[in-house]
């Protein structure tokens, strides 16, 4: 359903989106779509949650089908009123002082990571780590000491998730 101001889906578009859901053998929660109209500047999200696979430690396929976009990366990771990154790494980016220490720094992590390693990190790094203080950012069945309010919720949605990898990847040792 569009959201309200938005126009809806013109039939060709609708019945291509249908076809890619019908393609698609691996869904596991629900499905996100996306549609861009030639000239509207915003992509209408419908749904959540995509099922990702894990491959040699790694989720190799983006959850959205696109790569994100560095610069909206960017500020999500600086989003104080979300979950920024910089609670818990240090980043390197000018005017953010008093990084946390908990995780791993990290500048130059576009080096050492794929966008699929990376993408593994922020969905499921108990995969990597069951003992590990790293959040989910995009699961939100099996977690532990959820506060009522964000149960059944992810923290980042795949676009986000997309943009913070994108960013991350820009972080590159020189």
């Amino acid at each position: 359903m569009p959201r309200a101001g938005t126009p809806a889906l013109p039939p060709t578009c609708l019945a291509e989106v249908c076809r890619l859901i019908r393609g698609s053998a691996s869904l596991r929660t629900v499905v996100l779509w996306a549609v861009a109209f030639s000239g509207l500047s915003e992509v209408i999200l419908a749904a959540e949650q995509l099922d990702y696979e894990i491959v040699d430690l790694a989720i190799p396929r983006s959850l959205t089908g696109t790569v994100g976009d560095p610069e909206r990366g960017e500020r999500i990771v600086r989003d104080a009123d979300n979950a920024t990154c910089l609670i818990c790494h240090a980043i390197p980016i000018k005017g953010e002082p008093d990084p946390g220490n908990i995780g791993p720094p990290l500048d130059g992590v576009g080096s050492r990571y794929t966008a699929g390693e990376l993408r593994l990190r922020l969905v499921e790094p108990q995969f990597l780590n069951p003992e590990t203080v790293m959040p989910s950012y995009y699961r939100s069945d099996g977690l532990h000491r959820v506060a009522a309010e964000y149960e059944g919720r992810t923290v980042y949605d795949a676009s986000e998730i997309e943009d913070v990898i994108a960013y991350l990847m820009t972080l590159v040792e020189d």
